[in-house]
């Protein structure tokens, strides 16, 4: 935990904060309450949207899919802000990568917490998570930026992971069922992670955050990485910057729907058509962010957002801690007792509204938890 007396440096993006704030709302209460709004109103478009606040069983693609990887691609577009711009400093490369080392060990142990190592005394622990994913993808790919001197060899890097778990995922065969059999029993994730994954799985046969899922998902954090690239360039203007940044999220989004038929979208084990088709939606969030509050400039309304997303991962860890519901309920009973269906709806503002205060308060006090 430090704090920061400047929040708004030449280096900082309003837009990814603004964006990363939008991703963690999903998160931290908007969702259920597109759900309890859907449950009360009845109103069938509505319906339609919560039924997108929930993730597809297995193959296919609803907006609570793309949460996460949104989550991974920004982080990686804050690597040339948090990283190269270091370089350029002539920090050494062994300080930063004892910062990237450093940062993804205290991912994983948050992660270890947020599973419920400390409430479980350690004992039946799954140890990979969400925030293990993120770090560890983090890392891997600042190795790859840190350790390669232009882009073509980061782009190598890119295309040859992709390759490479195409090549596992498609044409290995894995004992029992052959090679390209995409299901949750039959996939080369669940091998893997069933052969060398040690601690609990989320399911029977594999874990959504495993081995060869985190390799994936550092595509991810790459294609993140280009699009920092290119955000930070100081060349070009700002309006080829957003037209460089659609004109790679719409082909990345074609090519990853013309191949879903042989190839498909499966965001538990990370295939590489989901890593595209995420990739190019996140490409296409990231220009509009851009071009509307740092090209545009209109700015007025990100506020609510920056402050979400500002502390995301304190955010993250605190609705696991605290019981915001509970004091939502606690304040707002009086409101949703009377109210029917809508009752929920109240209450689920209210934990929205309670979360937000709690990280303006943090956010006036200059207080964000960086890791």
């Amino acid at each position: 935990m430090e704090t920061k007396p400047n929040l708004e440096t030449k280096e900082r993006l309003l837009s990814l904060d603004t964006l990363r704030g939008f991703d963690m709302l999903w998160i931290i209460g908007g969702g259920s309450l597109i759900g309890a709004l859907a449950k009360a109103t009845g109103w069938g478009w509505v319906e339609v949207l919560a039924e997108q606040m929930h993730h597809v069983p297995w193959e296919g693609f609803h907006f609570e899919d793309l949460i996460f990887p949104l989550f991974m691609f920004m982080s990686g577009v804050a690597i040339p802000f948090a990283l190269v711009s270091k370089l350029e400093k002539g920090v050494e490369k062994s300080i930063l990568f004892k910062k990237v080392f450093k940062r993804m060990v205290l991912l994983v142990l948050f992660g270890l917490i947020y599973n419920g190592a400390l409430k479980n005394g350690f004992t039946d622990v799954r140890y990979l998570s969400v925030l293990s994913q993120i770090g560890i993808g983090y890392f891997f790919a600042s190795m790859v930026v840190l350790y390669t001197k232009n882009i073509k060899v980061r782009i190598f890097w890119l295309v040859g992971i992709m390759t490479g778990i195409t090549i596992l995922q498609l044409f290995t065969p894995v004992p029992g069922f052959g090679a390209g059999v995409i299901t949750p029993e039959g996939s080369i994730n669940a091998w893997i992670d069933q052969q060398f994954l040690p601690g609990k799985l989320i399911y029977d046969t594999y874990d959504p955050e495993g081995i060869l899922s985190i390799v994936s998902a550092t595509v991810i954090t790459l294609f993140g990485f280009f699009a920092g690239t290119i955000l930070r360039n100081k060349v070009n203007s700002q309006q080829k910057k957003t037209s460089i940044l659609v004109g790679i999220g719409i082909p990345l989004i074609v090519i990853a729907l013309l191949l879903s038929p042989v190839y498909p979208i499966v965001k538990n084990i990370w295939t590489v058509t989901f890593n595209m088709l995420t990739a190019g939606i996140s490409f296409l969030l990231m220009a509009l962010f851009y071009y509307v509050i740092d090209v545009l400039k209109w700015r007025n309304w990100t506020f609510f957002f920056r402050v979400i997303g500002m502390n995301s991962i304190t955010i993250y860890m605190g609705v696991k801690i605290i019981d915001f519901w509970h004091a939502s309920r606690f304040f707002l009973g009086f409101a949703a007792k009377p109210a029917g269906e809508y009752g929920n709806v109240i209450v689920i503002l209210g934990v929205i509204a309670l979360e937000w205060l709690f990280l303006y308060y943090l956010y006036k006090k200059k207080i964000f938890l960086r890791v």
